[in-house]
Parts: structure tokens; sequence; C-alpha cells
């Protein structure tokens, strides 16, 4: 990992930078990470000062479902994995058509990987920790690494498209076989409950330290195989769109009649093998993969086709530094700045406007700090 002024913009994304930037690209990255860092606390706050029924409702949107579902914000982590994967073709894909060599580009691609899993292992914890067993190895910095580089080596080794498909399908349908029909002593087969599920119980057995959620973690070891497909959802989709020989109108209509099928395909599964981002099952990837492919054809189509471009400054800041913008809450008091900031100024309003105000310097610090750091043309490559 390091920090470098360079002079072209690069992505903070697990894999090297892309020969061609999409605009659209960046900016979904950064509508993604927007909500990561607090956007949605915006909501959260409306409901809780105003009780308007809208602000409720788009709350409600903004949580995780407890255990089986799917909501809007069950698709924030994944939307950024499969973005990870549309850049794959970008980075690795006119490197390979050039002859460079194979094993540096493997190595870097692990490298970066197992990076990842050290920083969400320092961000879990800190640099000091008491005892090995007070420790939380999974994270979602893991989760991106991990899943990320494997299917980066999919992209690398399997070189015809109708081969990763099929590996696509396999890993879905390998990993629907494992939860249903390998039994866990004490449940027995088929058991997706969070005590009950092959997934906790692979957690609770090779896990070293501690898990989310004590018996269960939501980035846990087995659960990483289908965010790999995740992954591979966006190189399928960066493929698309690294075509040459494809009009943007026709790239358009795939990747949108893509996703609505993925989408309808996911909740058909559904009947059978429930929608559940803890578990990350085979049916939620085909769901939260196609809500990421109708938001990047969305913004395909708005960015890159139509070619109105001015709103998007403020999340394409985001996204240049997006890894680094999740790690710097540990170690830079933004909540701090804020108040320091624009606390004396709110003291005037009335208490729901001071919220919501709070709320919004918050998101105005982190964004200015961004900000600084895209002037200076510094951003953080993992």
């Amino acid at each position: 990992m390091q920090s470098s002024t360079v002079s072209t913009p690069e992505p903070a994304l697990a894999q090297p930078a892309p020969v061609r930037r999409l605009l659209s690209l960046d900016a979904l990255r950064g509508f993604d990470m927007f909500w990561i860092i607090g956007g949605e606390e915006i909501f959260h706050v409306l409901a809780k000062t105003t009780g308007w029924a809208w602000a409720i409702f788009m709350a409600d949107q903004f949580t995780h479902v407890d255990w089986n579902g799917f909501r809007p914000y069950d698709c924030i982590f994944p939307l950024f994995l499969f973005l990870a994967g549309v850049s794959t073709p970008y980075s690795l894909g006119s490197r390979l058509e050039r002859g460079d060599d194979r094993g540096a580009m493997v190595r870097k691609i692990i490298t970066r990987g197992l990076v990842l899993v050290l920083l969400g292992i320092i961000y879990n914890n800190g640099l000091f920790t008491k005892s090995l067993d007070e420790m939380r190895f999974p994270s979602v910095l893991a989760r991106i690494g991990l899943a990320g580089m494997f299917a980066q080596l999919i992209y690398v080794y399997v070189r015809n498209e109708r081969a990763r498909y099929a590996v696509f399908a396999g890993i879905l349908l390998g990993y629907w076989a494992l939860l249903m029909l390998v039994p866990v002593p004490g449940f027995g087969a088929g058991n997706l409950t969070m005590e009950g599920s092959l997934v906790g119980y692979i957690d609770r057995l090779v896990m070293p330290g501690r898990l989310y959620k004590v018996v269960h973690d939501p980035e846990g070891l087995l659960s990483t195989l289908p965010a790999i497909a995740t992954g591979l959802l966006g190189v399928f989709a960066g493929t698309v769109l690294r075509h040459k020989n494809i009009s943007d109108a026709r790239k358009l209509r795939q990747l949108a009649l893509a996703g609505v099928t993925c989408v309808a395909l996911g909740w058909v599964w559904n009947l059978v093998l429930p929608v559940n981002k803890n578990l990350w099952t085979s049916s939620f990837v085909l769901v939260a993969g196609g809500w990421s492919l109708i938001a990047l054809s969305l913004f395909y189509w708005i960015i890159d086709m139509m070619n109105w471009r001015w709103w998007t400054f403020f999340f394409v800041v985001i996204g240049m530094n997006s890894i680094l913008i999740y790690l710097a809450g540990e170690v830079i008091n933004f909540e701090y700045a804020s108040h320091y900031l624009f606390g004396g100024l709110l003291h005037i309003f009335s208490k729901p406007v001071q919220a919501i105000g709070a709320v919004l310097g918050f998101l105005a610090v982190k964004w200015l700090f961004l900000y600084f750091l895209y002037k200076k043309k510094v951003f953080m490559r993992v």
C-alpha cells in the first residue's frame, strides 16, 4: 500500500488501474461509498427528528434485513465488489493481450488481495490487541480482497468467456449443494439458520479469534466462495463494456437485460434457497448482482452515453479514494472536526435542524478531506 502523487488519477480498488477510465464507474463507486461513509444517516436522522412517513420508509430501506430477505442497503457491499470486477477487463485485459508476463500479474493480484486482508484485520482490531482470542479476522476488506483476487485469477487463467460463465454457474450451484447437502453436527443438512448453517459451523470450526455474531460471521470463510461469483458478474459486465465491436446502445441493452434476468432468477431461486446476505446465498448473488448491473446500466447511459456529467464530480471525488476514506475514519476524528467547524453555527437552530446539520457537516468534512487529496492528486493504491 502506498500514497503517491501522480499525474493521472488512478482508482482506489483492489486491482491495477484500467487503461481507459469510465466516468460512470468512478461515479457509481463514489455513489456507493457515499452511503458506506455515512450518507444513510441523513434518512435515519430525518425519520427520528421529524416522524415523516417517507423519511421513516427510506430509513428502513437503509438498514439490513435481520436474516432472509433483501433491502436496497443490502446491495451496498456487493455493489462495491461487483465494481471491482468491472475494472478487471480494463486493468488486466490489455496486458494479457500484449503478452505481458502472467506470473508477474498473478503475483500482484495475490499480493493485493493479501494486503486487503491485512488491512481488514487492522481495521477490525487496531494495531495492538491483548490476545488472539479477542481479534476478529473476517472483514469487509478481506471479503473484497479474497473474492476479488480469485475472480481476477479466474479471468487471467480462464481465457474462454463461455468457460468463465461455466465457472460462475458451478460456484453458485456448488455452494447451494454444500448448504443443502452437507450435514452440520446437531442440526443436520439444509439448515439455514444462523446457528445451524454450514457457513456458521465452518466459521466456528476453523476461524481463529472471535466471530462478529458469536456463532456466525457475515464475512466468514465459506461464504467468500459465492462472493467470488459476485466479482465475476462484474468481470462479465466489464468485458461487455470494453468490447470494441459492440455499440454503446447494444452494451446498454445487454447489461440492463442481464440485470433484470438476474433479479428475476434470484427471486425464483428464493423459493427453495432464501435470499440471504449473511450467508451470501447463490440467490442473493443473483439479486444483488442484478441490481448492480441495473445501476451500472443507468449510470453508463446517463454519464457515458448521454454525457450528463455535471452532477458526477461530487461522487467521483469519493470514488477515487474509496479504500482510503473507508480506513480514514479509524485514525481521523471527522465528527470532532465537523463539530469544531459547524457546531457554533448549528447551535442557533432548533434540535431537528441541529441533528440534520450535524450529519451534513460530518459528510462535508469527509468530502473536503477527499477533495483536498484529489486536488493534490494523492490517491491510495492498494
